[in-house]
């Protein structure tokens, strides 16, 4: 409530940790095909011949494992709303090696507001997350919640007074951060991977609104 976000280290523990790692090599191995999840490339940063996985989503239908995952996450989410929670949609970013950043933004800003007044996300750590390989950065929630206008990334002259905290993970660790909190990370120019798994919710008294989301994200 005071600061937009939440930090909670080793909520998995390790044989949990290596569970979701496993979920996630089995689901970036699975065929891409139509009606099931979506899978997202970008060019290397440092090879543009090169394509890399940067995004897979709406995995939650389609895998047992993190339809676990998501709904475990429920009752702690539930508790920050101080009512019962439901999903709205769930993603990996990848940030392979040579993989881009994110721009500093809020997620309210991505017209999530047509289909609830306010969210949770929450982080789950894949792979060890540091400053080097692009970890996530989070600044304060203002107090005018959205800052910038709709579907544009914030500018220099709208974070001018923000600090972006640069949040290092382990692979368990995870972060609860909500749809006004500005956020970014940088691209990830090391060897390794930085996979993260970010699963958002709304207010179940404001409806199920995951079909409704990714049909209008499909057009």
């Amino acid at each position: 409530k005071d600061q937009g976000f939440v930090i909670f280290r080793k909520a998995f523990n390790t044989v949990e940790a290596q569970t979701i790692q496993d979920w996630t090599v089995e689901l970036t191995e699975s065929p891409e095909e139509p009606g099931r999840h979506w899978v997202y490339h970008e060019p290397s940063l440092v090879d543009k011949e090169l394509s890399l996985i940067n995004r897979i989503e709406n995995m939650t239908p389609f895998h047992a494992g993190f339809r676990i995952l998501a709904d475990s996450l429920l009752p702690s989410v539930a508790q920050l709303f101080g009512e019962e929670a439901i999903l709205f949609k769930d993603k990996i970013n990848f940030k392979m090696p040579g993989g881009d950043g994110f721009k500093p933004h809020q997620d309210s800003q991505a017209g999530w507001e047509v289909y609830a007044g306010y969210f949770i996300s929450v982080l789950v750590c894949i792979d060890p997350a540091t400053h080097e390989n692009g970890c996530l950065q989070l600044a304060h929630r203002p107090e005018t919640e959205l800052v910038g206008p709709e579907w544009e990334p914030l500018t220099e002259s709208e974070t001018a007074k923000m600090t972006f905290l640069p949040v290092e993970t382990e692979p368990g660790d995870i972060i609860y951060f909500d749809s006004y909190t500005p956020h970014m990370s940088n691209p990830n120019m090391t060897a390794r991977p930085r996979r993260l798994y970010f699963a958002t919710y709304n207010r179940l008294s404001e409806g199920d609104h995951r079909a409704a989301y990714y049909a209008d994200k499909r057009r």
